[in-house]
């Protein structure tokens, strides 16, 4: 299991630290750096920024947002990197929620399964370099109105690879078994290795069916974890709750947050009630004190060193073929120490 490092999105500006958690990852031996996007900055011009310092890491999105871009605009920004980078990109993308789809791009969020389909089939006729045509029930190239000028164009640019990555971001059933269908890798949000059977089941799913572009065997599982190494277990998980709040209680209107789903199909359906119901009403310090130890224990490493240590080899025989952490260089560096 290679360690990957999160840069995620901003919150009101850049983070000051961010070249140096960039080279002290690559000089730790980090596989790759991940950034992300949700209403503020873009998860593409702070990879291509940070990604002119490094020589070695993959550089990967985790992930842009596909209403955010045409499927040929975010196919035209990866080639583009992965020919700066020498071969280094790594494309994840994610349909996002209603309230960011409708709310800040002004688009409709219909089936989100089958234009995710049709977005990766583009992206895969312009890695290849091929005229774009397609006719499908979400995108249409050319578009089949307009002037009547349109025609079926391809890059001017050649590829550097036509077999760029295309990872999907998934958390229902579902959609993780059409990553195993139709991407190179999945990148799982709040994926607890000890209740996995569902994802095991959904990828098996979406391997067995007919033109599966991979196997088990040649498939990236990219998962965020967090690590939070500290002599006191609760004190360590008290940094997490917040966040998790947030997630189980806020990201997504109440009935339709998917984030929440995960942990109702760990069985936490009560937990999460209540703190979304606290959340909702702004008391948020209740929503994250109302976060079980064991929920945070699921999906992070918490506590002590030895702790931490011990529990990382029910994540090493995990799904997961990166694990990709956040923190400062200590942090990083503490990090790779315990997981190493």
């Amino acid at each position: 299991m290679r360690l990957g490092l999160s840069l995620g999105y901003w919150g009101a500006g850049p983070d000051p630290q961010a070249a140096e958690r960039v080279a002290a990852a690559e000089d730790l031996g980090f596989d790759s750096i991940w950034t992300a996007e949700a209403y503020g900055s873009d998860a593409l011009t702070p990879l291509a920024w940070l990604g002119a310092r490094t020589t070695r890491v993959r550089l990967g999105t985790s992930v842009v947002q596909l209403s955010a871009r045409t499927p040929t605009a975010t196919a035209m920004a990866a080639l583009t990197l992965d020919h700066l980078s020498g071969g280094r990109m790594v494309l994840g993308i994610g349909a996002s929620g209603p309230q960011v789809v409708e709310g800040w791009y002004g688009q409709p969020y219909p089936r989100p399964l089958a234009r995710t389909r049709e977005y990766v089939q583009v992206l895969r006729q312009v890695f290849a370099r091929e005229r774009v045509e397609f006719a499908g029930e979400h995108y249409a190239f050319p578009h089949p109105g307009g002037t009547g000028l349109g025609k079926p164009l391809r890059p001017t640019v050649h590829p550097l690879r036509a077999d760029l990555p295309v990872l999907l971001a998934a958390e229902g059933p579902k959609n993780v078994a059409l990553a195993a269908e139709i991407a190179d890798g999945w990148q799982p949000l709040f994926y607890a290795p000890r209740q996995d059977g569902h994802y095991r089941e959904a990828l098996a799913e979406g391997f067995a069916r007919p033109g599966a572009r991979r196997t088990a065997g040649d498939f990236e599982v990219v998962g965020m974890v967090q690590v939070v190494v500290d002599d006191d277990v609760e004190a360590a998980a008290d940094r997490l709750r917040p966040m998790l709040a947030l997630y189980i209680g806020g990201m997504g209107a109440r009935g339709v947050n998917f984030h929440q789903d995960v942990f109702v199909r760990m069985g936490y359906a009560d937990e999460c009630a209540r703190i979304q119901e606290a959340y909702l009403a702004g008391r948020k310090d209740e929503a994250a004190a109302a976060v079980p130890l064991r929920l945070v224990e699921e999906v992070a490493l918490v506590g002590p060193r030895a702790k931490v240590a011990e529990e990382a080899h029910v994540w090493r025989d995990s799904l997961l073929t990166t694990m990709v952490v956040g923190g400062d260089p200590a942090t990083l560096r503490t990090i790779a120490e315990v997981l190493g």
